[in-house]
């Protein structure tokens, strides 16, 4: 299984991306969205998922094991392939998707090209209670494959974290411990990853005990 490469983009296409590594070219599947930070000519390091079926192996990357995480997730839905899955995390990035589960937000699914609203749907309520485990992912740890050194690329070649800087990204690991937090006091994994969700997007760089509060506020009964 190829878990992740590190080489020299030799070009890119609609939808794929050419990848040298060693002088072993790799064609690689990406959403448009990732396709968009490739340039011809420079480094690139992407975690890969290696599809297997009767008449083909089709390599697909993504910048973090979150994002590839929930590829994976996305394609245990019926009636959700590999398109369907990159046109998703193209249009939303996995935050956005994970947002969009955790809150029900159908609509923001359905916003892909090619998905319908029954299949956003089904999306919404098949992972709802699966969101929780995705963004908890990578507290702590290293999630980006740009941010682990990249091998057999020479010197002269930009690495990828100079050719632009990182998008600002909410307190993973407060979501987390919050989402901890919220299970210990007996809510369950849908309805707590909804109020972390809505709390966090309210305010990303909140803090654990912030978070917490915010997410309780949102879970208290109304009226």
């Amino acid at each position: 299984m190829i878990g992740r490469i590190a080489g020299r983009v030799d070009y890119k296409g609609d939808d794929h991306a050419l990848i040298d590594v060693r002088g072993v070219g790799y064609v690689v599947y990406c959403s448009e969205r990732v396709l968009m930070t490739l340039a011809p000519g420079e480094a690139a390091a992407l975690y890969t998922d290696l599809l297997v079926r009767e008449d083909l192996l089709q390599l697909y990357g993504f910048p973090s094991l979150v994002e590839k995480e929930w590829f994976r997730l996305l394609m245990s839905v019926q009636g959700v392939g590999a398109k369907a899955s990159l046109a998703i995390l193209g249009t939303l990035g996995p935050d956005g998707v994970s947002r969009a589960i955790a809150l029900g937000d159908w609509n923001a699914i359905k916003a892909a090209k090619g998905i319908g609203p029954k299949t956003a749907q089904r999306v919404v309520n098949e992972l709802k209670d699966k969101a929780p485990m995705v963004m908890a992912m990578g507290a702590g740890q290293v999630t980006s494959a740009d941010d682990v050194v990249i091998e057999d690329v020479p010197a002269t070649t930009p690495a990828p974290a100079a050719r632009k800087a990182p998008a600002p990204k909410p307190n993973a690991s407060a979501q987390s411990e919050a989402l901890s937090a919220l299970g210990n006091l007996g809510y369950a994994p849908g309805e707590a990853a909804s109020a972390v969700a809505q709390a966090a997007g309210e305010d990303p760089e909140a803090a654990t005990p912030a978070l917490i509060r915010a997410a309780l506020k949102l879970l208290a009964p109304k009226g």
